[in-house]
């Protein structure tokens, strides 16, 4: 098995008993922190070792500097990755319960690491309990392996960067939050609204069908073919509140067939840190 973007129910359940594939829970609340963590001990995906967003998918929250979901450094995630039974060769299969805006974080860090077999499991943890498939309780572990990481700083975008392609013709950035927070209203999360003057607005949501599965390729390859005006991937700038559901967006472009767009995983909270950065 090789998947590098998303992977089915079925698919997945038949290599539940292969050693080389690995699954990781990233259910996940921003309004409840703990929630993920105790659903996926109460029941999951069996063999799923679990990855908490704040605890082992970001750095440091450094006030008035980074962003509420930093990347962590290259040292830390290499370690919980090893810790995690990753290694070259091993296929990696993520969910969590909202459609993949948590999963595809996971995924987009190891692709940043070079380790391209990971995948999202379209319909995430609702279709699988759905299709009855089996599920375990309790806390998992794997066998430490040593992951390899090779870096792709190609993939990652800074606010200096994102700064001096905001209004550059050839570059497209977009702001994966739901239209509302980009416009300013109902913001509940961040102590500054609007967004990145020069971005479009393009909410991560409309990547998915009604049931939280992934839209057909086609589809989406429309959408954002349509949205960015045949700009190449590598000139496509994506961000969101922290830098985790922009990553679903990522996602959706790869799956798509339209290659690798940028990440800046600074985002919105991050852009705001700094008074002199313009807001709109």
């Amino acid at each position: 098995m090789s998947n590098n973007t998303l992977i089915s129910l079925d698919e997945l359940q038949s290599s539940l008993a292969d050693p080389a594939c690995v699954l990781i829970d990233c259910r996940f609340s921003l309004i409840g922190t703990h929630k993920g963590h105790n659903a996926y001990l109460e029941s999951h995906i069996p063999s799923a070792v679990y990855a908490h967003l704040d605890d082992d998918l970001s750095g440091p929250v450094v006030t008035g500097q980074t962003g509420r979901h930093p990347l962590p450094s290259v040292e830390e995630f290499v370690n919980t990755l090893s810790a995690w039974g990753i290694e070259t060769g091993v296929q990696v299969v993520a969910y969590d319960d909202t459609g993949g805006s948590m999963a595809a974080r996971l995924w987009w860090m190891l692709r940043w690491l070079g380790h391209n077999d990971v995948a999202v499991l379209d319909g995430g943890w609702q279709a699988w309990v759905a299709a009855g498939y089996p599920v375990s309780s309790g806390a998992e572990s794997r066998h430490r392996k040593a992951f390899e990481a090779r870096p792709r700083p190609e993939l990652v975008a800074d606010a200096a960067e994102v700064e001096r392609i905001r209004n550059d013709d050839s570059y497209v950035l977009c702001d994966c939050r739901g239209a509302d927070r980009f416009r300013g209203e109902n913001e509940t999360t961040d102590p500054v609204a609007g967004h990145i003057p020069g971005a479009i607005s393009l909410p991560y949501a409309g990547n998915l069908s009604e049931d939280k599965t992934f839209r057909p390729a086609a589809e989406l390859r429309q959408r954002f073919e349509q949205s960015l005006g045949g700009t190449a991937s590598e000139n496509v700038v994506l961000y969101c509140g922290s830098g985790v559901t922009a990553a679903h967006s990522v996602l959706a472009m790869a799956y798509a067939g339209l290659g690798d767009a940028r990440l800046y995983p600074g985002s919105w909270s991050e852009w705001i840190t700094d008074p002199s950065r313009p807001v709109e």
